[in-house]
């Protein structure tokens, strides 16, 4: 049984849906063999495609410098710690803020370079999904 989103998807395969992209189509009207669960890590090794290895992250700030700085939850990233320079230096000078645009400039290139590697390990998840399907397939058709 293909599912609820089986008529869904065919309805906007008629009306030539314009796009494809976005959590919402992808998660609940594309094939859900293929599409990466977000909530879950990677399935595959991460080292596949990778012969002389990766580069691993390594957070910079410590859970006790966190905590210290009262950083929110949702700051607690790789670029926390950009994130604790950019609040200190508005305690700093405040309310002359402005002063503190660079490090403001630091840490938001820094959470866009984050969401960058997130969506690129996002998209080799897919792709690699879509390979293993692939490969199943035309194991299945060899094997009748």
């Amino acid at each position: 049984d293909p599912g609820p989103a089986a008529g869904v998807r065919q309805l906007l395969v008629q009306c030539k849906f314009p796009s494809k992209m976005g959590h919402v189509y992808s998660q609940y009207l594309g094939d859900p063999a293929v599409t990466p669960d977000h909530t879950k890590g990677p399935t595959f090794d991460p080292l596949y495609g990778y012969p002389g290895g990766r580069k691993e992250r390594v957070m910079i700030a410590t859970l006790e410098e966190m905590e210290s700085a009262q950083l929110p939850l949702n700051k607690r990233d790789y670029c926390a710690h950009l994130a604790i320079d950019h609040r200190a230096c508005r305690q700093r000078v405040w309310p002359l803020t402005y002063k503190c645009a660079h490090e403001k400039h630091t840490y938001l290139n820094c959470e866009y370079a984050d969401y960058v590697l997130r969506l690129k390990e996002h998209e080799r998840e897919r792709r690699l999904l879509e390979r293993a399907k692939r490969k199943a397939e035309r194991a299945a058709r060899a094997a009748h």
